[in-house]
């Protein structure tokens, strides 16, 4: 029987988990911010809980996606200061693995070619600078025999229930409303949160692959223009796509930037920028292949909607 700390449970990623480990004989002890009955807050883990665990799964964060709610520090707080906090009681600890989920983000905002663990980190945004930050502490405390920490960079992460750009793509295509962005030819890369969990299950159960940063994406990556061509297969809707100017385009994001609407500059980006990412490391690691392929992990999170 495996205990398992994981913090940030109540999340995205964190509830995909339960799910996908429910028929296994493992005791996840969910840690929070704002414990609800049956979870303890990070004042109360203490040493006892740590050394009845084999495993921490550390997902808590302040995400990327709610910049402009909370304040610079916040990020640092929370995804540096708290990273630093959990990992000094794991090395104190007889736990044996700690995973910690950080993000592509942590490298690169903006990727030219394929984003691989190689790379010089160069982060711009906060969440960017408070991930690697926490990414540089952790590699940099001696790891005693015995224990493993793994860092896991994910790209952006999709799956049932999930809302975000993906949501708002299906909403135009299942409305019949033409895809403007057509003059713009992007590859980016997308991570079904099945072939997440299946990595976190690897590294669970294999303790052969070595402790480090590993990149974890799907496959293949996509253009936008595939997404949407895929969109509408799943809806049946007349697919159009326009190729309106880019300029004038970037106009009417701006706009969104002041004003209430479906596309702002930040959306933009996030839909036509090129950012893929290589998966090739952790695959190594694992001598396996993802169970899911991009292509069907993208339609059973369509599928939800």
């Amino acid at each position: 029987m495996l205990n398992i700390i994981i913090t940030g449970g109540s999340g995205f990623v964190g509830g995909n988990l339960f799910k996908y480990f429910k028929n296994q004989k493992r005791i996840f002890l969910n840690i929070s911010r704002t414990p609800k009955k049956g979870e303890l807050s990070y004042e109360n883990l203490k040493m006892e809980v740590w050394n009845q665990s084999n495993i921490c799964i550390h997902l808590a964060g302040n995400n990327h996606q709610i910049k402009n709610k909370i304040k610079d520090q916040e990020y640092f707080e929370v995804n540096t200061e708290l990273t630093k906090r959990l990992f000094n009681q794991f090395l104190q600890s007889a736990c044996e693995t700690f995973i910690y989920m950080s993000s592509v983000k942590a490298a690169a905002d903006t990727v030219n070619g394929v984003l691989t663990e190689e790379i010089v980190p160069n982060p711009k945004t906060v969440y960017g600078l408070s991930k690697l930050k926490a990414e540089q502490y952790l590699l940099s405390q001696p790891l005693p025999e015995g224990k493993r920490l793994y860092i896991l960079r994910p790209c952006m992460v999709h799956g049932p229930g999930n809302k975000g750009n993906l949501n708002l793509l299906y909403s135009f295509v299942s409305k019949g409303i033409p895809y403007p962005f057509g003059a713009y030819q992007n590859q980016r890369s997308f991570l079904s949160v099945e072939n997440l969990c299946f990595v976190i299950k690897e590294i669970i159960e294999n303790k052969n692959i070595p402790s480090g940063i590993y990149n974890v994406a799907d496959n293949q990556p996509l253009s936008t223009i595939n997404l949407v061509r895929i969109i509408g297969e799943i809806t049946s809707k007349p697919l159009r796509i326009l190729k309106i100017p880019k300029y004038i385009i970037i106009l009417i994001a701006k706009l969104g930037n002041v004003i209430p609407m479906p596309i702002n500059t930040d959306r933009l980006v996030k839909l036509t920028e090129n950012y893929v990412v290589s998966n090739e490391k952790i695959k190594r690691a694992m001598k396996k292949e993802l169970p899911i392929s991009t292509k069907q992990g993208i339609i059973y999170t369509l599928q939800s909607f």
